[in-house]
């Protein structure tokens, strides 16, 4: 008798999560995906540009030792799984289809099911991404309350601030902010990410105006502000104002709308996943040899009566910040 873990193998779950391209995200370019095999995240911040500049010796003498700044830290992968329900009609009629069309129609409603939940659980690894890129810190979290975790990675307090005369305000010193946080960074930043009502305040601004066109009263084009930052050695600003839905529907940002970020062009760290509780499973423990990708998916029945089959994606994810001393982080505008 046919069962649903005929219809959907593990090996067919694994293989079609692994080939299934779904659409990049920007954390993805800043903090590329890497996988582990181990549920420790040993997180590395880089060693400062700025060198240690070494003794001078005498001829015959012992050299000066010299020690390795990168802080390591150790952080606990955070898990993260979402599952849907197989009605027990949808259930019956696969496992009873009338034509070989009805299967197709009722597995691929299936692996849509597996779609939605692949991309929530890469929604959350993108909003902890853009939490520690905003701010330095993200919550673990459920929809419950039940768990409610801060993680701080530390970005040094220097290269933090949050702005008492904010950039909504049309006397603010946008320019001069952004060149007193510029020197603050040991590598020259030469790129900036914010939001869209950030970027407007700032393109508005009668002296970002003045400073770019002199006396003229033109709209300040993206060219030509581009052109402008370039010039005077500072960064080029784009903006992130993707969104997501919770549970209940309710759209939020993954990046902060009051906030500004400056970087240079290397990447910032990774979003990191590990092996999860269901994946070692299924390969015994021994994930040297785990085909899976980054979220695995399973289906597996849960109760008898009635008949309770789910479908469920999970992953173990964190985002590593290895640039956490090369970005400045700035709170522009008010709460």
């Amino acid at each position: 008798m046919t069962t649903i873990n005929d219809l959907f193998t593990q090996s067919d779950l694994i293989d079609y999560t692994g080939n299934r391209q779904y659409p990049e995200m920007l954390g993805d370019t800043l903090f590329p995906a890497t996988k582990i095999n181990s549920l420790k995240l040993d997180v590395l911040s880089r060693q400062s540009r700025v060198p240690v500049i070494a003794s001078v010796s005498a001829f015959d003498a012992e050299s000066e030792i010299g020690s390795r700044e990168a802080e390591k830290t150790a952080l606990e992968l955070a898990l993260i799984k979402r599952k849907m329900q197989i009605k027990e009609q949808d259930l019956y009629a696969m496992l009873n289809p009338r034509t070989p069309a009805e299967l197709n129609y009722l597995k691929s409603k299936v692996y849509a099911d597996f779609d939605a939940l692949n991309q929530g659980i890469l929604a959350r690894v993108e909003k902890m991404t853009m939490d520690v890129l905003a701010t330095g810190k993200t919550k673990l979290e459920n929809e419950e309350g039940s768990l409610s975790i801060e993680l701080d990675y530390k970005v040094p307090t220097d290269h933090q601030e949050a702005l008492s005369k904010t950039w909504d305000a049309e006397d603010a010193t946008i320019l001069d902010d952004l060149v007193r946080w510029a020197d603050k960074l040991d590598v020259a930043p030469t790129r900036a990410l914010t939001s869209r009502k950030v970027y407007r305040h700032i393109t508005t601004n009668p002296k970002i105006i003045q400073a770019v066109y002199g006396n003229s009263t033109r709209a300040l084009g993206q060219a030509d502000f581009d052109a402008f930052m370039q010039a005077q050695g500072l960064p080029v600003i784009r903006t992130y104002d993707a969104k997501y839905r919770d549970a209940n529907g309710k759209q939020h940002r993954y990046f902060p709308e009051n906030r500004i970020v400056l970087m240079n062009d290397d990447i910032l760290g990774n979003k990191v996943y590990g092996p999860t509780p269901e994946e070692l499973a299924y390969f015994g423990g021994d994930v040297s040899t785990s085909s899976a990708g980054n979220v695995f998916d399973m289906i597996y029945t849960e109760t008898k009566d009635p008949i309770g089959t789910w479908e469920k994606a999970s992953a173990v994810a964190l985002p590593a910040f290895a640039a956490v001393n090369e970005v400045f982080q700035g709170k522009v505008l008010p709460d």
